[in-house]
């Protein structure tokens, strides 16, 4: 394996972003697929998501990429989720291009914004197959200068009914486009596609290797980008913890939250690519010695990083690759001791958790924010534990006659007093803190109900936690005559409605209508959406089945 990203002959823009992204060393996809799209060629990958397979086909990509202002790379994807994801991957792998601009597309937003990006230029455009169609369609979409294609995640899409898409797409790229395919499995449907579009490609197969440790407890907490600090503060509080290891993706950001957690009366400290190799280790035997309790690292900085006392592990940001999950993890629970590992996640950011989970093996399960309460209740009884330490080892007699003398002279009583002076004591650290609620972002399942609508038939399925969703039954103008399957419809509404397509219940199909159960409570504005979106080459026009009883 190569050691570094500079042995694989990226341009020095790329390096010096994936320097700064943390990246420590290309993984096995990204050894064997960038020189071959540096080189031009087409690529046949199989690997499952969390091997740094966008890393893999972005930076060749990007390196190869020309100062015009025309879509000159295309990236297609099965879902809106997955798109943004790897156009914000683009985006950071490109910081240092001038010029560089990048487009995620996708339905279930307003087109009007998209349509603006596409006509001031865009250089990378990366969408889900329905609306990149629809772009094509009109004339807003022009792909005769791409000359870099992706599949990504392609027996997905097969799966959620866009292969035809996909080839209707692939039929309109230019013959000379270098075209790669990535799939966690090749079934024929998707065989047929790369013998017919990638000619002859280099296949290369990655297969995940993790292995997590089974001592460590593995939670994760859904939390929106803003709150992380929050959350990590009460995490922190809670938590019966003896040394802690943060896990960021940059350099600024060690340093940004070592300061803020240190400021909230937490012994930290960081470490980065930046500090010298002796500083590095004097950080570090300071936590071995229990000078200081937290200390916040990027993965380069952790590199051989061997403490017996960390007995937890927080991913502050969810790290690119599974094997980085592993490999941070692997830190605590050791010596035969036992660990936990906590995972903040963004509601985007859902499908990589349940990539981590696949490739290990092991379920991670969900965390409970502390509450108001929780942090009230921790700092008190810490603080009643200190005074009975204080009053069992401490001289108090000068005190003591002090506090008796003060009492009399002002007839006092002496709970007052005592109530005095724990409020001075904790005015830095409040013992009632007032905290704003967290709530974990969840499903889309809103309170606001489609005016006074009355649900159709009700079923429920489970989620990964085991609550029960309710169900209601949508009536679908496409069936049978219109050549419509399951999977068009699964496609259709996981893409538009931004529903992941496990939660997309029963479809029964009909000559002229067909019915699916999709979770209560759909807000408004998603509904509508729904009634103008179109499966195979049809309006959807959807409705509350009860409103056609006699079909």
């Amino acid at each position: 394996m190569s050691d570094d990203f500079l042995s694989l002959g990226l341009s020095a823009p790329l390096l010096k972003a994936v320097e700064q992204l943390g990246y420590e060393q290309p993984s096995p996809i990204q050894v064997q697929t960038i020189p071959i799209l540096l080189n031009g060629k087409n690529l046949l990958g199989t690997a499952q998501t969390g091997t740094g397979k966008t890393a893999a086909f972005a930076l060749p990509l990007l390196n190869n990429l020309k100062q015009q202002h025309s879509p000159q790379i295309l990236v297609l994807t099965p879902t809106r989720e997955l798109a943004i994801q790897v156009a914000e991957a683009f985006q950071s792998y490109a910081k240092y291009i001038r010029g560089f601009q990048v487009l995620p597309v996708y339905g279930g937003t307003n087109i009007s914004a998209q349509l603006r990006s596409l006509k001031r230029g865009v250089q990378v455009v990366v969408g889900t197959p329905g609306r990149i169609l629809d772009h094509l369609r009109r004339h807003s979409l022009d792909l005769s200068h791409v000359t870099g294609l992706v599949l990504d995640e392609a027996d997905e899409m097969l799966r959620m009914g866009f292969i035809d898409d996909v080839e209707a797409i692939l039929s309109q790229t230019p013959d000379h486009c270098q075209r790669a395919l990535f799939s966690a499995t090749m079934p024929p449907a998707i065989k047929r596609v790369a013998s017919t579009y990638l000619g002859e490609a280099v296949h290369i197969s990655i297969k995940s290797k993790t292995k997590t440790v089974e001592r460590i407890q593995q939670h994760y907490a859904t939390v929106k980008a803003h709150q992380k600090m929050d959350v990590l503060t009460r995490v922190l509080e809670v938590e019966s913890f003896d040394g802690v290891l943060i896990f960021v993706r940059t350099r600024s950001a060690t340093v940004n939250i070592a300061e803020q957690l240190e400021a909230r009366g937490f012994l930290s400290a960081a470490i980065n690519g930046d500090l010298s190799q002796a500083l590095r280790e004097r950080t570090i035997n300071r936590l071995k010695a229990g000078q200081i309790d937290v200390l916040v690292a990027t993965d380069v900085a952790a590199r051989g990083l061997d403490v017996d006392r960390i007995s937890h592990v927080i991913n502050f940001d969810i790290p690119y690759d599974n094997e980085s999950y592993v490999h941070r993890i692997g830190r605590t629970g050791r010596a035969g001791r036992d660990g936990k590992a906590i995972l903040f996640i963004t509601p985007k950011e859902n499908r990589l958790l349940r990539s981590i989970e696949k490739s290990t093996g092991q379920a991670i399960l969900p965390l409970t924010i502390p509450t108001n309460k929780d942090v009230k209740d921790q700092r008190i009884q810490q603080f009643t534990q200190q005074l009975l330490k204080t009053m069992n080892t401490s001289r108090l007699d000068q005190f003591r006659d002090m506090i008796l003398t003060f009492a009399s002279q002002n007839e006092l009583d002496m709970a007052d007093i005592a109530a005095a002076l724990a409020y001075e004591h904790q005015k830095e650290r409040p013992l009632f803190p007032k905290l704003d609620n967290i709530v974990a972002p969840r499903l889309p399942n809103s309170s606001k109900k489609m005016g006074n609508k009355k649900p159709g038939p009700s079923r429920t399925l489970c989620d990964e936690d085991g609550h029960v969703i309710p169900l209601v039954t949508y009536r679908l103008e496409v069936g049978i005559d219109d050549g419509v399957a399951p999977a068009n419809i699964v496609g259709a509404i996981a893409n538009e409605a931004d529903i992941s397509s496990k939660y997309i219940g029963q479809i029964k199909l009909y000559e002229r209508y067909s019915t699916v159960d999709l979770p209560e409570g759909m807000p408004d504005s998603v509904f509508h959406h729904l009634k103008k979106a179109w499966v195979c080459s049809k309006p959807m026009n959807i409705s509350l089945l009860n409103r056609h009883k006699g079909s």
